[in-house]
């Protein structure tokens, strides 16, 4: 009898023990005064398994308080626009920096929403912060100043992963010497052709100038046919239109489609070394090769030298303090919504909880060079308005074509301070009152 009673304790204590991790989950969710079956209206522009991630990762908190997500997607910014002035705004926005700062006066602080801002990097406080107000929640993350390559190959051929930007350059150079190309650099994309030869000039000012120069640039401070905006596009322009240096010299950038220029590294046998490509380079390289092995056939490594990142993130904008709002704002900012981000595997979170509790070995890796940067910086032809972008890739082409670079950075300058003189005089009138 005794003995059939310690075995009753002992179910009793493991039974407790295995219940507490999953009590202390859904104790750890506050539902901000939220009653069960409050809805959270919410506009993004992710869908299909995007969706089904962001799923996963808000079932806890809709276990824990009942709530009832009502989302819509869209990629169609006027969408947002009508709704705001129509008066009828959804209660949570996932969107970009550019709605907080237009629609600042109508939007809540996410720190009265209960976001903690020391769970994130300053500088992701900062890029979210309007005229002294954190509108913007940084939820999702994907870094760009990364290159890819093949260890296999790299081994074969006597090649180590650069540490710095001049070990770079003299890897480069060694590739050259062995009659190795050492780049893949084609940027062709239909309307948008240039765009990869933008994310490269914009690494290369992270290395030679820092993020605060890229900020300045966003901001108009400096102007973008600056010399040190020059110097980066000579950089570039030396690698990009020689065939020494890149598959198929300057046509070879200009007609190369930029998917098929992710793959030229990891073919049989390679047709370059190195591709610089944003995260999702490695789901192509999947695709395209399934049978390579990520760690052995194909990997990345941070730009050498650069002193931070530059990136693109979704952020969070809110149009209500309801408490449902409430719960839902302070569970993403949370430990649990962070580890819940990182465990479903939708992309990086910018919030320090996460590091660790990816499952993707390369969503990890990028997680931690995310964790360990001093500053990141959002793509400038997609953050400068008014058809900057456009102008951008523009001069990029003409200038791998062969026209003269002043003219071309002249141009893009005259369209920089066009189209952010409203910005700047808006600014200038807040900080008047």
């Amino acid at each position: 009898m005794r003995k059939r009673s310690w075995i009753l304790l002992l179910v009793l204590v493991l039974s407790a023990a295995l219940t507490v991790p999953a009590q202390a989950q859904s104790s750890s969710i506050d539902c901000k005064g939220a009653a069960k079956g409050d809805t959270v209206s919410m506009l993004y522009q992710w869908s299909g398994q995007e969706e089904a991630r962001l799923n996963q990762i808000l079932k806890p908190l809709a276990d824990a308080c009942g709530l009832v997500f009502k989302p819509e997607s869209t990629r169609d910014q006027a969408l947002l626009d009508t709704r705001v002035q129509a008066g009828t705004p959804p209660d949570i926005a996932f969107w970009t920096l550019a709605s907080a700062q237009r629609y600042q006066d109508k939007l809540f602080t996410m720190d009265s929403l209960g976001a903690d801002k020391s769970a994130y990097p300053d500088f992701f406080v900062q890029n979210g912060t309007v005229n002294g107000k954190w509108l913007a929640l940084p939820v999702k993350a994907d870094i760009k100043t990364i290159i890819w390559y093949s260890p296999a190959v790299f081994k074969a051929k006597g090649y180590t992963v650069p540490k710095t930007w001049d070990e770079l350059d003299a890897l480069v150079e060694k590739m050259v010497a062995n009659k190795d190309v050492p780049w893949s650099m084609g940027f062709e994309s239909g309307d948008a052709t240039g765009w990869t030869g933008s994310d490269f000039i914009q690494d290369i000012l992270l290395v030679k100038q820092g993020p605060q120069y890229v900020n300045d640039i966003i901001a108009g401070k400096v102007p973008y046919n600056d010399k040190g905006v020059k110097e980066a596009y000579e950089i570039y322009g030396k690698w990009a239109k020689d065939p020494k240096y890149t598959v198929g010299g300057a046509q070879g950038t200009l007609s190369t489609a930029f998917l098929d220029a992710i793959y030229k590294p990891f073919m049989d046998p390679p047709q370059a070394m190195m591709v610089k490509q944003s995260g999702f380079a490695g789901g192509e390289i999947q695709k395209k090769f399934p049978d390579l092995k990520y760690g052995e056939d194909y990997d990345f490594f941070q730009v050498p030298g650069a002193k931070g990142l530059q990136g693109g993130a979704d952020l969070m904008l809110s149009f209500s303090d309801k408490p449902a709002v409430k719960a839902l704002v302070t569970y993403l900012a949370s430990p649990a919504g962070a580890i819940a981000w990182a465990e479903a595997g939708f992309d990086e979170s910018p919030n320090k909880a996460a590091v660790g509790h990816y499952k993707d070995p390369q969503l990890q890796k990028k997680a931690e060079i995310l964790a360990n940067t001093s500053g990141f910086t959002y793509d400038i032809g997609d953050t400068i308005p008014g058809g900057f972008g456009k102008a951008e890739w523009t001069a990029i082409v003409n200038y791998v074509n062969g026209k003269d670079l002043d003219t071309e950075l002249a141009a893009v300058a005259k369209v920089q301070a066009e189209v952010l003189k409203p910005a700047a005089a808006t600014m200038a009138a807040t900080a008047a009152k």
